[in-house]
């Protein structure tokens, strides 16, 4: 008797680098798994899809996305269900209300999320003791959280404080991230990054965003790109990822008619502008600063994207000043280098594609990723294993980013000729076709510290050990 299963994709180019498979197969789904990955599979299915000519990879973890009410949004998970995303990692939260607002507003991805270490509102000071760190981390975990963020660009602590932030996730299995930046060497750059490296001391680390400190300030940046990846790679305890937008993103909140964030300050100051509330406001009208704000209507209503001028004023003041803000700051030359470069062993040099999107509007793994594809910078394989296999493995979601039976169910298929994702599923539910999204439950990662309050908000856990994450390169 032919099997019957929840899904199967049939006669599309499956691409598992993982299992070295890159061939003419069929692929089925069912209970939430892959089932089967087989060149002709029998049996039918409760959902058929005639896949051939596409590409069929697993799903696409974005490592670092916001989706938080503080930057970012819930619009956010909408958004990334369109990119074809079906894993994402949140980077920065602060976790409370980002599981409360993940079941409220999820769409069926599959959601992680890091709090941040901001001075002033998770601790005391910019230079917190070991023993308070290690209060906010038991804390955040508790709540769901996978670890911790410093946001040295935004908000930093001192040397000290970043190193003991560091050290602490470490010593609990927790995962960390740094967006490079301390009170002692505050301005972005190659040195920066060199600075965050050290203040690892050897533990594991995520470092964010590396073409953000290669924009050529100092130097071309293609040299600062390459220097970036010379300091990596004395660093192998550390996971890297870049991203493809030519625009950042920062909060565009002032308090006291000074913007609050650092990298505000700094883009303000690349455009001639004084750092005040009206700078900004001018910096907008002037469309040199975009503002956040929902572009979709009717079916497409939920959507954001960035708005300029006298449009983005009143976006900006709508908000109160508190809105997602990008500047166009992102050189090409470093951005396309940072993916595509390779260390002389063949291992990419930066780990993973990611896009710092969600609910900022440039989730473009596929929209920016595909083309190098296309130019032949990037095999597919290649591809997925940086928009895929890599993030998954930094995560320790063992069940992701590849396609063996047993995997959990989460696959996006690619149009090559429209550069495009145009089906996905995620935890084997059928997540968006034909840009259409069919919303269902999200799932949330977190430890098993933080499994009772992720059940307790209605959501499904999903549990990974610390340690796991952020493993040994040869884990």
């Amino acid at each position: 008797m032919a099997n019957h299963y929840d899904a199967l994709l049939r006669g599309g180019r499956v691409v598992d680098p993982a299992n070295g498979i890159d061939a003419v197969m069929d692929v089925a789904v069912a209970d939430g798994r892959i089932v089967q990955v087989e060149p002709s599979i029998r049996g039918t299915a409760a959902r058929e899809h005639d896949v051939a000519g596409r590409v069929v990879m697993p799903g696409i973890v974005d490592m670092h996305v916001h989706l938080s009410e503080w930057m970012g949004g819930p619009v956010g998970h909408r958004m990334l269900a369109l990119a074809g995303v079906t894993t994402a990692l949140d980077m920065a939260g602060p976790i409370e209300g980002m599981v409360r607002t993940t079941a409220a507003h999820g769409v069926g991805l599959t959601v992680g999320c890091i709090s941040y270490v901001r001075p002033g509102h998770t601790v005391g000071s910019a230079n917190p003791s070991r023993a308070e760190v290690a209060d906010y981390l038991a804390s955040a975990m508790g709540e769901g959280a996978i670890g911790l963020k410093l946001l040295g660009g935004h908000f930093p602590l001192t040397q000290e404080g970043s190193a003991t932030v560091i050290a602490a996730c470490a010593a609990e299995g927790a995962y960390v991230a740094f967006h490079a930046g301390t009170l002692e060497t505050p301005n972005p750059s190659v040195a920066t990054l060199a600075e965050a490296c050290g203040l690892a001391a050897g533990h594991p680390l995520h470092m964010p965003h590396v073409n953000s400190y290669c924009r050529g300030f100092s130097e071309p940046g293609v040299i600062e790109g390459q220097a970036a990846i010379e300091v990596l790679a004395g660093h192998p305890a550390i996971w890297s990822e870049s991203y493809l937008a030519p625009f950042n993103g920062f909060p565009g909140t002032c308090s006291n008619g000074v913007p609050e964030s650092n990298a505000a300050r700094r883009v303000l100051t690349a455009g001639g502008y004084p750092h005040t509330e009206a700078g900004m406001e001018r910096a907008i009208a002037d469309g040199w600063i975009h503002v956040q704000a929902e572009i979709g209507a009717g079916a497409h209503a939920g959507v954001v994207g960035l708005v300029t001028g006298a449009d983005g004023v009143a976006a900006w003041r709508a908000a109160a000043t508190a809105v997602g803000v990008s500047a166009m700051v992102n050189g090409p030359e470093p951005r396309i280098h940072l993916v595509t470069a390779k260390r002389p062993d063949g291992a990419f040099a930066i780990d993973a594609l990611a896009t710092d999107g969600g609910g900022l509007p440039r989730n473009d793994i596929v929209q920016r990723g595909l083309p190098l594809v296309r130019m032949d910078a990037l095999t597919v394989a290649e591809f997925v294993t940086k928009a895929s296999w890599t993030p998954a493995r930094a995560l320790g979601l063992a069940a992701k980013g590849h396609l063996a039976p047993g995997a959990d169910g989460d696959i996006t298929v690619l149009d090559m000729e429209r550069l495009e994702p145009v089906l996905s599923y995620a935890g084997g539910r059928r997540l968006m076709e034909a840009g259409e999204v069919f919303a269902g439950p999200s799932r949330f990662v977190t430890t098993p510290a933080g499994r009772a309050a992720v059940e307790a908000a209605g959501l499904d856990a999903v549990v990974v050990e610390p340690g796991a994450m952020l493993p040994p390169r040869n884990g």
